[in-house]
């Protein structure tokens, strides 16, 4: 196989991701899309994932979208109970946030909360008020050895891993040696294993450009070499395993023990909000109490916690079987009229290739015009190279739907670029 390019090795003076050069590359793809077509669009919500898009003019005049962005694949961000939940919770506390430090007093419901995704995902969680903010408190302490008895861990991060997750680089290589290998590259990371005592890989177990991580590989790395192994699986989240535990945890033993933890967001497929940590150990869960966005950042509002306690609620019913049914049914139906580099996978994202970022906005323009939201992509995590649209299928999305979403990507592809799709 041949090895992929590193960040590192394509801008050797870059050690580490720089702000400034973040912007360099990243403000200019936003602005011409911001400027010239949909991104950053204001709308309202409204079912089966059809959105009104932002104007001036009474909400019911504007034009409706059908939505291909939202990562609320089983359709539960505007579930009726869930809804209903979050207003009573809100209703039932007078209070919106609370002002207090959550070290010092916690809503009652939080408690509820922590231990019902404890006995649902078999961890010990906790409950953060965004996935980003459990990323932010994590990594520092896995880099300063105090979930690996002192011993500081060389932390190897993939190289398609979150933002979330890779921008913390800088900060890490103030505690610890820091790698970063191709996207999936075992080979690589065994090697590091073998070089060094103590090895952590952070990682995604769902990636936002399609693909997962090698679960299997990974596990046999932990057994050999006592890898740590720090996923973030926002995006895998409620698709898989009978309780939607997730992609990550639903490859895992019973228990996650000491040398695992999973990250996950409560705001995509779990259609609720706010964030959480699986912990396998009792010293791990008091230890990330005192992480600072656990201890000093607010904790989730009484909202938040209600309608993730009534996605629990969907999780432990039938319901959850159905909507898996029905969304691997829409991937399919997707699969079938349209080839991507995803397909026959059981994810929900789709990649569609096209070449120029200029080729993509027009597509995607050209989509949005037929009442599609899609998204313009990098088809590379640093956003060098290839473009494409992101198209996220869920279970409330319509047959007709996705049908015609097909067909006006194939129409738009060969108006934009002159050729048939797929691009040769």
């Amino acid at each position: 196989m041949e090895r992929c390019i590193t960040t590192e090795e394509r801008y050797p003076d870059r050690q580490f991701w720089k702000t400034a050069w973040g912007f360099s590359r990243r403000l200019p793809h936003f602005d011409v899309q911001g400027r010239d077509t949909f991104a950053g669009t204001h709308a309202g919500s409204t079912i089966s994932h059809a959105i009104r898009s932002g104007g001036n003019g009474p909400p019911d005049s504007r034009p409706h979208l059908i939505d291909f962005v939202s990562c609320s694949y089983l359709g539960l961000d505007n579930h009726p109970l869930i809804v209903a939940a979050a207003i009573e919770a809100a209703e039932g506390h007078r209070s919106w946030p609370w002002s207090r430090s959550r070290t010092r007093v916690s809503f009652d419901l939080l408690g509820e909360l922590e231990y019902a995704l404890s006995e649902m995902f078999c961890a010990r969680v906790l409950a953060f008020s965004s996935g980003m903010l459990a990323n932010v408190g994590s990594i520092p302490i896995l880099a300063s050895g105090r979930l690996t008895g002192g011993s500081k861990p060389v932390v190897v991060f993939d190289r398609f891993a979150h933002n979330s997750l890779l921008h913390q680089r800088p900060l890490i290589a103030e505690e610890t040696r820091v790698e970063t290998i191709a996207h999936n590259d075992i080979d690589d990371l065994e090697r590091l294993c073998r070089e060094n005592s103590l090895v952590a890989y952070v990682c995604n177990g769902v990636y936002p450009i399609g693909g997962d991580a090698p679960t299997k590989e990974l596990h046999q790395l932990q057994e050999r070499y006592g890898l740590f192994l720090y996923m973030d699986d926002a995006l895998g989240l409620s698709i898989f395993g009978p309780h939607g535990e997730g992609f990550a945890r639903s490859n895992y033993p019973q228990w996650l023990g000491e040398r695992t933890i999973i990250a996950a967001s409560l705001a995509k497929g779990f259609g609720a909000a706010g964030g959480m940590l699986m912990l396998g150990t009792a010293e791990h869960e008091a230890t990330f109490r005192c992480s600072i966005p656990y201890a000093f950042s607010g904790a989730p509002n009484p909202a938040a916690i209600g309608a993730a306690l009534a996605s629990c609620k969907i999780h432990r019913s039938a319901e959850l079987k159905q909507r898996l049914a029905t969304l691997s049914q829409r991937i399919d139906l997707f699969d079938r009229r349209l080839a991507t580099a995803q397909q026959g996978n059981s994810l929900p994202i789709r990649m569609i290739a096209i070449g120029s970022e200029a080729s993509a906005i027009e597509t995607a323009r050209g989509l949005f015009d037929m009442g599609f939201y899609t998204s313009v992509t990098p088809l590379s995590a640093d956003g060098v190279g290839k473009v494409g649209i992101r198209v996220c299928i869920t279970a409330e999305h319509a047959v007709r739907d996705i049908e015609r979403l097909c067909d006006g990507i194939l129409e738009k592809i060969a108006d934009t670029t002159g050729k048939p799709y797929p691009l040769r």
